[in-house]
């Protein structure tokens, strides 16, 4: 084969997505850490999904360039985690050079993939080497050095395949802890996968997705559970509120509590008296008939995501919205946090956050999650608290699309729950959008962060011996301490924490932390520090026992 036609290219791009889907837990097992978080498989497969899902809805008459087009959009759209949004980078600059072809011979194959590694570098702040962006740079560089006017497609992709897998191979000799805990890159090896399920098509080989993915541990259990979100019903409405002698009083922590026990993503505003909504469930009629005890709905939105996930098979899609007045006034502000755990969320509510965005380290939002919670906010300025290293892109990528729409939407760099605690409180509605986000983002060199997880597997870092379920002790980016005792992992990590400069502790409880634990533990805290001011929270944040904040 020579060249690609635009059904050709189709047909490849959905092979790579399907060999991603089919391999997403091998890719998982590669997280450096062992903590409980390893979801850069199923970031990159949910991403690669919605960029086929798009495809599904292209007409046979399409181009070369719509169907690249429309595969680039889906995972912009779709990105999740850091790796999912270098992936959709990717693949826009391959489209990017295709706006004029017909065809595809390999050397615009190649051009496509070199443009699709300088729009992955040109999107992070500070590249690193032994990524997956590494992996992207020298297999499209080999591949624009060994084609030319005579190399077929299936060649050019061979060739792409190889160089790939040679690179990826190298990435512990360029990030030492890759080497140190004896694993590749998942990022690269995610991108591998995609390259290789490509290849196979461009052979006649196109791979279908495997009908078995049963989790088979905590690990692919929590990815489950985040594949899981995207069926059921996406469940949207704005309703007016009151007058409370008709209806029953609303109460923000009530209804926020109930909504989060019958649905997932859950995004709730309130506006003088005016709330919106939006929230995956399986049974929208529930969460419609809740909702209608306080108030008269103005807007109702319900989109069938497992019609949706299904279209990658037969195309179907079901849409079915109401719009029964204009929208309201637009706000000067908006805030938007990420978190997971109703503690959290209320916590956030009541230092002024109006719009939360469910999700955290084991359940990152799309860019798509971000869109949507920036348009529910309608402000002319919306800043977003990420909350998390892996999730500062996909909300990034939001606010570039959003500035289309005329929306000034800023990401506050901060990469953990007690960052973006002190974040919000450092807002100020009165001062101009400029002024909140240095201030805001100035605030977040004023807390250092930690937190208690778990092992999930026997490993050694930097000469500190874990093991299988021992508690782990994580300060900023490095882990600590490891032992079976998760109080004594606390208090190890808080002695870490803490110095002469210190004033105030935050400890935030996770699910897992019993009412009857508290007491004991500020009591030991105390008597090690007994000029330190302790602030204990309620999160029921899952897989982390304790965020811990020191300012």
């Amino acid at each position: 084969m020579k060249t690609l036609k635009s059904d050709s290219l189709k047909r490849i791009l959905i092979s790579g997505s399907n060999n991603l889907y089919n391999h997403y837990p091998e890719v998982d097992a590669l997280n450096v850490f062992p903590v409980p978080d390893g979801d850069t498989g199923i970031n990159m497969s949910l991403t690669c999904t919605s960029g086929a899902q798009d495809l599904q809805s292209l007409d046979k008459s399409a181009s070369i360039y719509q169907v690249a087009k429309a595969f680039s959009h889906g995972l912009l759209m779709g990105a999740r985690g850091n790796s999912g949004a270098i992936t959709s980078q990717i693949f826009r600059g391959f489209a990017s050079v295709l706006e004029n072809a017909k065809t595809i011979d390999g050397l615009l194959l190649a051009q496509a993939f070199r443009a699709g590694s300088e729009s992955a570098y040109k999107a992070v702040n500070k590249p690193v080497e032994g990524t997956i962006l590494t992996v992207i740079r020298e297999s499209s560089h080999v591949l624009s050095k060994k084609v030319d006017s005579g190399t077929s497609i299936d060649k050019a992709f061979e060739i792409l395949y190889k160089a790939a897998q040679s690179s990826l191979e190298r990435t512990p000799e360029l990030l030492p802890i890759l080497k140190e805990v004896g694993v590749v890159d998942s990022g690269g090896a995610g991108l591998v996968r995609i390259i290789e399920g490509m290849y196979l098509a461009s052979i006649g080989k196109f791979v279908n997705k495997a009908e078995d993915k049963t989790p088979k541990n905590a690990q692919k259990a929590a990815a489950a559970q985040m594949e899981g979100e995207e069926f059921g019903y996406c469940t949207e409405f704005i309703m007016s509120l009151g007058p409370d002698t008709v209806k029953k009083p609303f109460n923000q922590k009530i209804t926020t509590d109930w909504l989060s026990a019958h649905g997932k993503s859950l995004v709730l505003v309130v506006d003088e008296d005016i709330l919106k909504v939006h929230v995956h469930t399986l049974t929208p009629g529930e969460i419609l008939n809740y909702a209608q005890q306080f108030g008269e709905f103005l807007k109702l939105k319900i989109e069938n995501m497992t019609e949706q996930h299904h279209a990658l098979e037969n195309g179907a899609n079901i849409e079915v919205t109401q719009d029964l007045v204009k929208k309201e006034p637009e706000k000067k502000y908006g805030l938007i946090s990420v978190c997971s755990g109703n503690g959290l969320a209320n916590m956030f509510n009541e230092i002024g956050v109006d719009n939360i965005v469910d999700g955290g380290q084991t359940m990152n939002p799309s860019s798509e999650d971000f869109v949507k919670a920036i348009k529910a906010a309608n402000a002319k300025n919306v800043f977003i608290l990420p909350n998390n290293s892996n999730i500062v892109m996909a909300a990034s990528q939001a606010c570039d699309l959003v500035a289309e729409e005329g929306i000034n939407a800023f990401v506050i760099p901060c990469k953990t729950i007690p960052q973006g605690i002190v974040a919000a409180l450092s807002f100020d509605s009165e001062t101009t959008p400029e002024n909140n986000f240095k201030a805001m983002k100035s605030s977040l060199k004023n807390v250092k962060s930690g937190e208690i997880t778990y092992s999930i597997r026997d490993c050694e870092i930097k000469g500190i011996k874990i093991k299988k379920d021992d508690f782990i002790g994580v300060y900023e980016k490095d882990i600590i301490c490891g032992t079976s005792d998760r109080n004594e992992c606390l208090y190890t990590l808080v002695g870490q924490m803490v110095d002469d400069d210190s004033s105030l502790l935050t400890l935030i409880l996770g699910d897992s932390v019993k009412r009857e634990e508290i007491l004991p533990i500020k009591k030991h805290i105390n008597e090690l520090y007994p000029d330190l001011n302790i602030d204990i929270k309620q999160g029921d944040q899952p897989v982390y026992s304790f965020l811990v904040g020191v300012e």
